[in-house]
């Protein structure tokens, strides 16, 4: 292993989920600190949800984005040789988690930053592409029906871990399968007061066909 090269790229991985993306947004296009509107979240669900459709579409892109760039970072450290084909998912592993890290607590934006929903879609995009192609269907297929982003996000979590006992999904390390089951733990813990909102009632509504 090439200690230099993987420790770069692993503050490299963090740095790069660490662009605060809604926070930029709105300071850039609205003159406001998203932070300080809706559920206070800098993240791709509460822009859309403050400033509207395009701004958290845009959000949401560059998140994916740099959740996926941040895992590609591993097939980078394979490639100069620092580690071994065999270590690959958990360099990919590593490398997402600090890239979602860096979302939920960004250097450039005082450590308050989002979910890190949109990274972590990014992160398991450059894992197992097929597999959250098919989560991606259920995330959209909820949101066009109920408009709630954080219910289609935590179903498409759960989509993820249950897609994986299957055949054409199982992953060939188990180590993927693990994760994908914490993972939707993780993403129903992080939406918890969503999830209160919902049985509530309270819970706001993407404008799916509004004007903003």
């Amino acid at each position: 292993m090439n200690l230099p090269i993987v420790l770069g790229l692993l503050v490299l991985a963090y740095l790069l989920g660490s662009i605060p993306t809604a926070l930029w947004v709105g300071q850039r296009f609205f003159g406001l600190d998203i932070r300080e509107h809706g559920s206070g979240n800098a993240g791709a669900t509460n822009t859309f949800r403050v400033l509207g459709k395009k701004p958290g579409s845009l959000v949401m892109a560059v998140d994916v984005l740099k959740g996926w760039a941040a895992t590609s970072l591993a097939q980078v450290m394979l490639q100069q040789g620092a580690i071994q084909e065999g270590q690959l998912l958990y360099f990919q592993l590593a490398c997402g988690i600090l890239a979602v890290l860096g979302h939920i607590y960004p250097v450039f934006a005082g450590f308050r930053g989002g979910k890190g929903v949109a990274t972590v879609l990014g992160m398991m995009l450059a894992i197992a592409p097929l597999t959250v192609g098919v989560c991606l269907l259920v995330f959209l297929a909820m949101l066009f029906i109920w408009r709630y982003v954080s219910l289609s996000s935590m179903t498409a979590g759960l989509a993820f871990a249950l897609l994986q006992l299957l055949p054409p999904f199982r992953p060939d390390n188990s180590l993927l399968l693990i994760f994908g089951f914490v993972l939707a733990g993780l993403l129903i813990y992080t939406h918890r007061a969503n999830i209160q909102r919902l049985l509530a009632g309270t819970e706001s509504r993407v404008p799916l066909f509004g004007r903003r």
